[in-house]
């Protein structure tokens, strides 16, 4: 039997401290990086997307950052399918991929090589649906899936529109639940000898980093990077305008909502944002939890990373 090729998962909720981790142990073992963040894909979207700068990289070679334009969809499919391109180009070089980021649902179709791939469906069915979150609003929409998929509702946001009418879709055409579907696909095993690991802080100090995170992107220049956007033409229906960070300001740009107003609720989307992010966490197999309260250093910590990827065999030692 074919020996099972080697990957590592690095994720958690947002502000958990994913980056500087991913760093040393990217240079510890030889790894290279492949972003989970459906966000940082995008140019131009520096500050809100929070996306490591090429100095923080500190040589490690990175993937799906940085390469799409805002006006283009970034989607699980596309996510795969290049994911899949920079693995083949990872371990040709001998080297072992880490994916990095938040994203639960991107990791979930690609270690377990589920097929997220869009179902056709009627083009009116989903026409009708838009004409509905227009009409109605979104949370009109919402509220139909909360009733025919309460479980899959748990995970997706209502301002989430293409991924409420998909589930919505997928239970007309097929009389099942999303959910129930995606339950059964992560019994799948994977193809991968891997090794998942989630970082993550006790609430309140989670919440705590969050907040003062916003502080300082606010400081970075958040609202003229999103002023920028607007000037340059993107638009709020694109999926890359409805990332946390930047949804919230076309209100504030409209004149709708003060500027401390939109800051917090900046700050409140992204801590339910992560509270959303550790539910679907806790549903996956075989994760092991990092809680950071448990290692006095950040050495430490990647001590005992590497030991435990040492033990799954998936690689003998540190490299470099």
């Amino acid at each position: 039997m074919e020996q099972k090729k080697p990957l590592i998962i690095l994720t958690g909720p947002t502000a958990a401290g994913k980056t500087k981790l991913s760093i040393g142990l990217a240079k510890s073992i030889g790894g290279e990086i492949i972003s989970a963040d459906s966000m940082q894909v995008y140019k131009k979207m520096d500050i809100g997307t929070a996306k490591i700068r090429p100095e923080e990289m500190d040589g490690v070679p990175h993937y799906l950052v940085d390469e799409f334009d805002p006006s283009e969809e970034f989607n699980v499919v596309v996510f795969v399918e290049r994911a899949k391109a920079a693995m083949e180009k990872i371990y040709a070089a001998g080297h072992i991929p880490i994916i990095v980021g938040g994203t639960g649902f991107y990791i979930q179709a690609l270690l377990y090589d589920i097929d997220f791939s869009e179902h056709e469906g009627k083009e009116s069915y989903r026409k009708e649906l838009e004409q509905l979150a227009k009409e109605k609003g979104k949370e009109y929409l919402y509220e139909i899936l909360k009733e025919v998929d309460p479980e899959y509702a748990q995970i997706v946001h209502f301002n989430n529109v293409k991924r409420v009418i998909r589930a919505l879709e997928y239970h007309k055409e097929t009389g099942h639940k999303l959910s129930e579907h995606n339950k059964e696909q992560r019994q799948k095993d994977s193809p991968y000898n891997f090794a998942y690991f989630v970082l993550y802080h006790d609430r309140e100090v989670l919440y705590d980093r969050i907040n003062r995170r916003v502080d300082l992107m606010m400081e970075d220049g958040l609202l003229e990077e999103v002023k920028g956007l607007i000037e340059e033409g993107y638009t709020k229906d694109l999926v890359s305008m409805q990332g946390l960070g930047y949804k919230e300001f076309f209100d504030y740009f409209d004149g709708e909502m003060s500027l401390e107003e939109t800051v917090d609720k900046v700050k409140r989307d992204t801590r339910r944002f992560a509270k959303r992010q550790l539910t679907w966490f806790r549903r996956e197999k075989e994760v092991i939890w990092l809680n950071k309260k448990e290692y006095e250093q950040e050495k430490n910590l990647l001590d005992s990373v590497l030991n435990i990827i040492k033990e799954k065999g998936i690689c003998n030692g540190t490299k470099r």
